[in-house]
């Protein structure tokens, strides 16, 4: 983000401090509850946004070098990333080609050829079948050519493996798809740091509470009073859209301060945490010398997959720093577990049926739009 775009959202952000006031929409919205249970939207959910957007599925680093692979399942989608010689990542899904046995058991790992478990059709990491056993008197004719791995549209962009498996594309471009959010998502400078740790749980909540857990501050002076809740000012953050994408600015307790400096040293880092919500799938939370990746996957409509990744600078990456990186990691464990068993308890409340809508105030504005893109995505 440029000094002059953190100037000019702070100083909204401190002129509404000055006059206690919070960032306020035009009016507060009601949205119904049958969104967060429903079986024929969640199905309509998987096809048109978790399998039909770009989606970021692993960091660079975890693809280090030529022949590095890795497996995952992915909404129900098992997935091979590789790196080819050429040092281009690709992704295939996790199928064999001649009886459909799992290509790939291992999590991850260094091959230049993958040979099945079952029968031993083996391709090379860049999806080309090489070798079947007994080819010749079993499969005469067989075309090896369009027996390759079947390819998942994969780029690698700003630090990251992003895929699209809807079957209607024939391209991908991330930059085109980020928009006007693309410049800061690439000046995160992803690709110089590391995952320091990872904790993947799963969540007995919809997938849409999550994400909306992080697009307010009206819940951290009572969810959060034991934790960070004297680090940020009581329900004031603010918010812009990009596209379906969302930045979300959460100012700390330090704000204030800025009253009385020249706009010249204001510092979003020093003053205010930063949440990229690129939909539908990751959010970054940027904080002042490192970021979390907040990975969702849905898996039900009462059931997601939480995956958290403290993200360090490459050079951070020291002995010295070991238990600095693992304390913030455990803040952040613990901070988000808050919100999370809220969403569970959520969850309960809607599956009573006491509710039929739910409320979202002016100071809650992100949270209808987050819903609007939803609605918008699988109209």
């Amino acid at each position: 983000m440029d000094k002059s775009t953190q100037i000019t959202l702070l100083d909204e952000l401190v002129n509404l401090h000055a006059s206690k006031s919070p960032y306020l929409d035009e009016r507060w919205e009601q949205i119904d509850c049958e969104r967060y249970l429903s079986q024929e939207r969640f199905t309509r959910e998987q096809a048109r946004i978790h399998r039909g957007l770009p989606q970021i599925v692993a960091h660079s680093s975890d693809l280090p070098e030529p022949g590095a692979f890795k497996t995952l399942n992915f909404g129900g989608v098992p997935l091979l990333l590789t790196r080819g010689e050429e040092g281009q990542a690709r992704a295939f899904y996790n199928v064999c080609r001649h009886r459909g046995a799992e290509l790939v058991p291992e999590e991850s790992g260094c091959k230049h050829r993958f040979s099945c478990p079952y029968h031993a059709w083996t391709w090379d990491n860049a999806g080309k079948l090489i070798a079947v056993p007994h080819e010749k008197t079993g499969f005469p004719g067989l075309d090896r050519s369009t027996h390759g791995l079947h390819t998942v549209l994969c780029e690698e962009y700003a630090g990251w493996v992003w895929i699209d498996l809807s079957r209607e594309a024939n391209n991908i471009d991330i930059a085109r798809y980020l928009g006007e959010m693309s410049g800061e998502i690439a000046a995160m400078s992803a690709g110089e740091h590391v995952v320091f740790d990872s904790t993947t749980m799963d969540i007995p909540a919809n997938w849409k509470l999550l994400v909306e857990g992080g697009l307010e501050a009206y819940h951290f002076r009572v969810a959060h009073r034991n934790t960070i809740a004297p680090l940020f000012l009581d329900n004031l953050s603010s918010y812009q859209c990009f596209g379906r994408h969302t930045r979300s600015i959460l100012p700390r307790s330090t704000l204030p301060e800025l009253r009385e400096q020249p706009q010249s040293n204001w510092r979003m880092g020093e003053h205010a945490n930063v949440l990229y919500s690129l939909f539908p799938g990751s959010q970054f939370l940027v904080q002042e010398d490192h970021f979390v990746w907040i990975q969702g996957i849905a898996l039900s409509p009462g059931k997601t997959r939480l995956k958290l990744s403290t993200m360090i600078p490459t050079k951070e990456n020291t002995p010295e720093r070991q238990a600095y990186w693992a304390r913030n990691h455990e803040l952040t464990l613990i901070t988000l577990k808050e919100d999370f068993d809220l969403a569970e308890g959520i969850q309960r409340g809607l599956e009573s049926g006491a509710n039929t809508h739910l409320n979202f105030g002016r100071f809650e504005g992100a949270l209808a739009a987050f819903n609007a893109f939803v609605d918008d995505a699988i109209a």
